[in-house]
């Protein structure tokens, strides 16, 4: 299985599309199989059988000619080397319409994620709950951080509050964001960023719908790279 060192040669294409892996393979596992080939889930994911070796070599797992993976090595190897098997708490700011349909997913805990508490600065959400987690009021934030030593922390808030959160966030200690404000962040080198953000996943979707409808017309539709 990879160690801490090769995980970060993992290159982020593969990466990318380790979680879809691992949708196939537990759907796999609760049918009742124990092994599964890379050309099948190369076929699940419209990929190449050599791409889905390539990437799944990367977890220090071999597959078995005319055998292929053992579905529950090959699982646990995909946790291991997305680091899924060891959870990380993490809390969220802004218990909005977004921020609430956040805290309250409940399949965070298969991708090794726990939201453990969730912070805002309306008295009229302050000491409510989302599912099990609490409403925290924003002053609280720095003291529950340092306390319970948390070090991810999902940004829901407006756009227009979005980089003074970030800021305090750092000033706290997070060491990872994960931004669904529709906002560009600027912050330290140290600290990492991910940014969801469904105005840009909604462009793709109708591009490609757009490229897809225009090819079934007889259109050209060249111009789009997609």
């Amino acid at each position: 299985m990879t160690d801490d060192i090769s995980r970060e040669m993992i290159p982020i294409p593969a990466v990318k599309r380790f979680p879809s892996y691992l949708r196939i393979l537990r759907q796999a596992r609760e049918s009742g199989r124990k092994n599964i080939s890379a050309t099948e889930l190369a076929e699940e994911l419209s990929l190449k059988p050599i791409q889905v070796r390539k990437d799944i070599s990367s977890t220090g797992i071999e597959g078995k000619p005319r055998i292929g993976f053992v579905i529950d090595e090959l699982i646990a190897a995909i946790n291991h080397a997305l680091g899924w098997d060891n959870p990380t708490e993490a809390l969220i700011v802004g218990c909005g319409n977004l921020g609430s349909a956040i805290a309250a997913y409940g399949g965070f805990d298969a991708y090794g994620l726990k939201i453990v508490a969730a912070f805002d600065k309306d008295p009229g959400k302050i000491g409510t709950r989302i599912g099990d987690i609490a409403v925290y009021p924003m002053e609280t934030i720095n003291q529950y951080i340092k306390t319970h030593r948390v070090t991810i922390a999902v940004i829901a808030v407006p756009a227009s509050q979005a980089q003074a959160t970030a800021d305090l966030l750092v000033g706290c200690g997070i060491r990872g964001i994960w931004n669904f404000a529709p906002k560009d962040l600027k912050i330290p080198s140290d600290v990492v960023l991910q940014r969801t953000d469904l105005a840009t996943s909604f462009a793709v979707l109708s591009i490609k719908l757009r490229k897809k409808l225009a090819e079934e017309t007889g259109n050209d539709y060249s111009e789009y790279d997609i």
